[in-house]
């Protein structure tokens, strides 16, 4: 990475720049880098700087990549200028240590010398942002000083268990996320909603649009066709169970599906599926906020959404590989005590 101030390439750390006050700076990506997320790429070398302040500057503007305003999630490329405002780098002050990541390792699924495949808890975010001090894979790199490379392939809601990828080299990490560009991979979850879901309806074609509420948090709703700022959603499901009624327990029909998505947008199917009317047990944005409290009581505590199977090729061989994590134990609990339909 070149480092260029006043339009000239000067070495990272120079005796005369560690000295000098801060200075907006140019940051060239080099090769290395292409296909990082801005914010990841951002925390790499801003070191010292809190996550919460770089999320700011990326919101406000003041972060520019090629002149342009951008977001925490653009892909930077080689030869990509980015523009970083004036931010001090020394060294975290006493404390802060207290809100650095534990060192933790996570069930793994398949490991070799180019990628992990790791099966997540729900209640973990699977990075740092706003709000949130650490995730999986600053927990992963604490855990793991002696990996030169660990860089997440894809993404999962924080309440979402399951399997996630983190690339151990950088060829494994563009060629994996090419194929989650190109949807060549096949993503298939596991979801449990309110209702009896119409077996023969095994499509959910509707665009999405992102929208921000009171407080500025993120949410996802479906647009019509011709919204500019809709993006082409799909979704297929396939029925697994129907369960019955709990009268006793003040629950209402349900169905465990097997959701697989061609596209992956934010809150995809958690959106397709509650725009539907049968919104995903125990999902607290776009669920049944009364059925949410009724299943918490019967030992229900997060929403009911995990990925279950992930088909991809190896990045190096080219080997077809398909990966499952079985539902983790509250999950599977809860499904087993419900009954299933008469009517399958």
């Amino acid at each position: 990475m070149k480092q260029i101030i006043g339009g000239k390439a000067a070495a990272h750390g120079s005796p005369a720049q560690a000295s000098a006050a801060p200075a907006a700076r140019i940051l060239e990506v080099d090769a290395e880098w292409a296909g990082q997320r801005l914010d990841n790429f951002l925390m790499r070398h801003l070191k010292g700087v809190p996550k919460t302040h770089v999320y700011r500057i990326i919101r406000s503007g003041e972060v520019r990549l090629n002149r342009g305003r951008t977001s925490a999630d653009a892909r930077v490329g080689a030869g990509d200028l980015v523009r970083v405002p004036p931010v001090r780098t020394a060294q975290a002050p006493a404390g802060e240590d207290a809100r650095a990541a534990p060192a933790r390792e996570f069930p793994v699924l398949f490991e070799d010398e180019h990628l992990i495949a790791i099966d997540k808890p729900a209640g973990v975010a699977v990075h740092g942002g706003s709000g949130v001090d650490f995730g999986v894979i600053e927990q992963l790199r604490r855990a793991r000083p002696q990996a030169r490379f660990l860089e997440l392939v894809h993404r999962l809601d924080r309440e979402t268990s399951g399997i996630l990828l983190v690339a151990k080299r950088r060829s494994a990490l563009t060629r994996l996320q090419e194929q989650f560009r190109n949807r060549s991979t096949g993503k298939t979850y596991l979801a449990l909603v309110a209702g009896q879901w119409p077996a023969a309806r095994k499509v959910v074609d509707a665009p999405l649009r992102k929208y921000l509420i009171e407080g500025g948090e993120r949410r996802v709703r479906v647009t019509t066709a011709d919204d500019p700022d809709g993006m082409r959603a799909l979704t297929l499901v396939r029925v697994r169970e129907q369960f019955a009624p709990r009268p006793g327990q003040g629950l209402p029909a349900m169905a465990l599906l097997e959701v697989t998505i061609k596209t992956g947008r934010t809150h995809q199917i958690r959106v397709h599926l509650a725009s539907s009317g049968h919104g995903i047990v125990g999902d607290d944005k776009y669920g049944d906020f009364d059925l949410n409290r009724r299943v918490h009581k019967q030992g229900l505590r997060r929403m009911f959404l995990h990925a279950w199977r992930l088909q991809f090729e190896h990045p190096a061989s080219g080997e077809s590989l398909q990966l499952h994590a079985e539902l983790p134990p509250e999950l599977a609990a809860f499904a087993a005590d419900a009954a299933p339909s008469q009517s399958l």
